[in-house]
């Protein structure tokens, strides 16, 4: 864990040291080679060892591998000297208190006076981990709980020791959330805080009532993932990766840590556990958990799972609920819910699933509530750890108000359960509810004041469209200023200072008319009415791409006409945007594909998200880019190779032809720039919620720097010693079957055009040749029945054809 920490503040731009213990004894590969203990690679072989892991994690750990140069790797007994440089000490040690306590006696005799240390621990208690340090230590002293994998998981638990000040937890939020984009919760120091605390309690409570109904682990995992808004791993499949020997260590920690709570004996390890323990089934890292994968009788994977009963693998069985069906109809989460749970809260039986979840969430739900104030002091801190920790769409106090709080206490009751302070006081509140939305203004209700309160909007951030918060509806600027223009594909706004926001809505954000239309009518303001664009959304993706359903249908018509005008569309919007007369900033996250990416490639600037996956992919399905891509992607060869000769200008070209034809997508914003998709100068937002606020700020600047709009390029282009040299690497993907025979046909398209067409020699041609070379290219390829049919396919399944 603390190289995968060290690998994310690397990836936040943050140079750091990251240290563990020396080896006591040589290993046998050490012994053949004749080292020493006193040898460094020995002394730092632990540590070199888990910052390998992290470069070899999968999913990625770090940004880009070049990232990991940021990381200077050492061992307590040489390098204990470096935390006196530091600006904030991170433990992740093993989770024994006295090891934890020596290791920080150590740091403090080298430690600087003000610098802030922190544990990563999952549950021993902030305040005796530091308990006999100085005045000092303690008052910069706090716990950070960053959940694995750090780069991808949202949550991260701050945990004030009893001296902790105000400034220093101030300062963690601030780095936590917009240097390492986090979503921050303050934690009381309680046994494993809140998110482990609630998750496991209901990972306990799903284990025994799967026993207690005689289900299967798959009947369990068919609840417990998207019927009630939780990850695909739901249930078992979460233990499998989490480890089942990190679960069993939590579990036996809150046992021992909680004699008060009244649900203690529900920390007990589970025997089935133990039995698995016993057996080495420990999950992913085991190869066998509660699900084993194995090699099939035609070499293909198969997965098998674990009858509980016979302690036996077996072939996986599909699940199937009445009730767990019938909810697939219903997409909004709050109302599947109550439709999930209605029959078995009202005492009317209801299937083995709708049994199953009632007993499960009701629980879980009536265990959160009794927490507080215990582990936190704000209802949605918890709910807010539980979505960002284990991706939970609806937190415990959320699913209260889904299904009716006097509903659930009702049956609670009548189930023999007291409701605990914090509910009562809720159903004596005339609302009695968790939450409110008013006049666009959300509340949620506080113990201590035992009314509603206003839930804060975050400082720094800009809300394009009314988005959920869990049961809360944040409110968009649209709410308080009125939609510049709109259409069904995308709109304009006006987000304050003299900035217009091009937001898409389309379904998957694809691009086509409406998009082309708006994008062009924003630039038309900038000449009169705003002084700058930005060009984002806040879906999950920026955009999928070209509307490939309206293309091959136009296609299998033959109406070539309308395909060429659509392109030409494209290639007008995307040149208007580049040369706008004041600075348009693009803002992509998540994917940015095809047609999705070539508007950003035009921008000004381009201010990406940190998960940003951007490509060229139109290769995948037989097409080349039509709306400027392979065009911009020339300009930045050129760019790259200027002042060289030919030479250089044909090592640039290399990978770009490279990265389009073989339709390769960035894995982050920084990737996104080694593959020319980002400029040096282009910025990465680490935490998305505050992108599209960072991006109008980077137009501002723009503005304030006198930005001029870019000289019409003249493009260098090789001729036929480019066109000869692709067609031979082509010949050679094809020889070696890394590509096949139409593969072949896309990519010497793709070559033609970067080679400038039918020039034969090197020489300089305007922007508007390559488009006309690309639209004719992309038209051409649309006519093909090998194309259509890899667009067909990948409409249908998802995923690219390979004929």
């Amino acid at each position: 864990m603390g190289s995968r920490i060290a690998a994310h503040l690397a990836n936040a731009g943050i140079p750091c040291y990251l240290l563990d213990i020396v080896p006591p004894e040589l290993n046998a590969e050490e012994k053949r080679k004749g080292l020493t203990l006193e040898k460094p690679a020995v002394r730092n072989r632990i540590v070199l060892a888990g910052l390998e892991a992290a470069r070899k994690s999968r999913p990625a750990a770090f940004f880009t591998p070049e990232t990991a140069r940021l990381i200077t790797p050492g061992n307590f007994e040489d390098n204990l000297g470096w935390c006196g440089e530091a600006d904030w000490i991170i433990e992740a040690i093993a989770e024994n208190l006295e090891i934890k306590r020596k290791l920080f006696e150590r740091v403090e005799s080298v430690r600087k006076p003000g610098t802030i240390v922190t544990s990563n621990t999952s549950g021993l208690p902030i305040r005796l981990i530091a308990e006999g340090r100085s005045e000092d230590f303690q008052k910069h002293w706090a716990g950070t709980h960053f959940f694995n994998p750090p780069r991808y998981m949202k949550l991260a638990e701050l945990i004030p020791g009893p001296k902790t000040l105000p400034d220093v937890l101030g300062a963690l939020a601030e780095i936590c959330d917009v240097r390492l984009g986090k979503g921050v919760v303050v934690a009381k120091d309680t046994p494993n805080f809140i998110a482990n605390r609630i998750g496991t309690f209901s990972m306990l409570r799903a284990i025994g009532e799967m026993q207690s109904l005689d289900m299967t682990v798959e009947e369990v995992d068919s609840c417990t993932g998207p019927a009630i808004g939780w990850p695909n791993s739901a249930t078992f499949r979460t233990a499998d990766i989490v480890g089942l020997d990190v679960l069993v260590h939590v579990v036996r920690n809150l046992f021992e840590n909680l004699p008060g709570d009244e649900s203690r004996e529900m920390y007990r390890v589970p025997a089935l556990a133990e039995e698995m323990m016993k057996r080495g089934w420990l999950g992913e890292k085991t190869g066998s958990g509660f699900y084993k994968r194995v090699k099939g009788a035609g070499g293909d994977s198969e997965i098998l799972t674990l009858d509980w009963h016979k302690m036996e693998y077996r072939p996986r069985e599909k699940s199937k609920f009445g009730s767990i069906e019938a909810g697939k109809a219903i997409e909004e989460t709050r109302e599947r819910l109550r439709a999930l749970v209605g029959p078995a809260l009202e005492g009317k039986g209801g299937d083995k699933g709708s049994r199953f979840l009632w007993a499960c969430l009701g629980d879980t739900c009536l265990y959160a509530a009794r927490r507080v104030p215990e582990i936190a002091d704000k209802i949605l801190d918890i709910d807010r750890a539980m979505r960002w920790g284990f991706g939970w769409e609806l937190g415990p106090f959320e699913v209260w108000d889904a299904i009716g709080v006097e509903r659930m206490a009702k049956a609670l009751e009548r189930d023999g359960k007291q409701m605990p302070p914090l509910v009562a006081k809720v159903l004596a509140s005339p609302k009695k509810s968790f939450y409110e939305m008013e006049k666009g203004s959300a509340r949620y209700f506080d113990l201590a004041s035992g009314a509603l309160s206003p839930v804060q909007e975050p400082a720094g951030m800009l809300i394009l469209k009314s988005i959920k918060d869990g049961m809360l509806i944040l409110k968009s600027i649209k709410d308080r200023t009125p939609v510049v223009q709109e259409n069904s594909g995308a709109s304009l706004i006006d987000i304050g200072d003299g900035v217009l926001c091009c937001e898409f809505h389309a379904k998957m954000n694809a691009i086509g008319g409406d998009i082309f239309a708006m994008l062009q009518a924003g630039v038309a303001r900038l000449e009169t009415e705003f002084e700058a664009m930005v060009i984002a959304n806040q879906a999950p993706n920026f955009s999928a791409g070209a509307n490939l359903m309206l293309l091959l249908m136009t296609a299998q018509e033959g109406e070539w006409d309308d395909i060429h005008l659509a392109v030409r569309q494209f290639q007008r919007a995307n040149m208007a945007i580049k040369y706008a007369p004041r600075p348009v900033v693009a803002a992509p996250q998540g994917m940015a594909l095809g047609g999705g990416c070539e508007i950003p490639l035009h921008s000004a600037k381009i201010h990406a998200a940190a998960e940003t996956y951007i490509g060229l992919v139109e290769a995948g399905v037989g097409l080349i880019p039509g709306g400027g891509g392979t065009k911009e992607m020339l300009i930045r060869a050129n760019e790259h190779a200027a002042g060289g000769d030919n030479l250089d200008l044909m090592h640039a070209l290399r990978p770009v032809f490279e990265n389009i034809a073989m339709a390769k997508v960035s894995t982050s914003g920084e990737e996104a720039r080694s593959l020319g998709y980002l400029r040096p100068s282009d910025l990465i937002a680490m935490n998305r919620d505050r992108q599209v606020a960072d991006a109008k700020e980077t137009a501002l600047a723009m503005v304030r720097a006198g930005y001029h709009p870019p000289a019409p390029a003249e493009i260098r282009v090789l001729g036929e010693e480019f066109f000869a040299a692709a067609r031979l690497a082509v010949h050679m993907m094809i020889r070696g079957e890394y590509a096949t025979e139409y593969d072949g046909v896309v990519a010497r398209k793709l070559a033609y055009i970067m080679a400038g067409g039918g020039i034969t020699a090197a020489q300089s041609v305007p922007e508007q040749y390559i488009l006309d070379l690309e639209r004719e290219a992309f038209v051409s390829l649309c006519g093909e029945r090998k194309t259509q049919e890899r667009i067909a396919h990948t409409l249908k399944t998802g995923k690219p054809l390979r004929n």
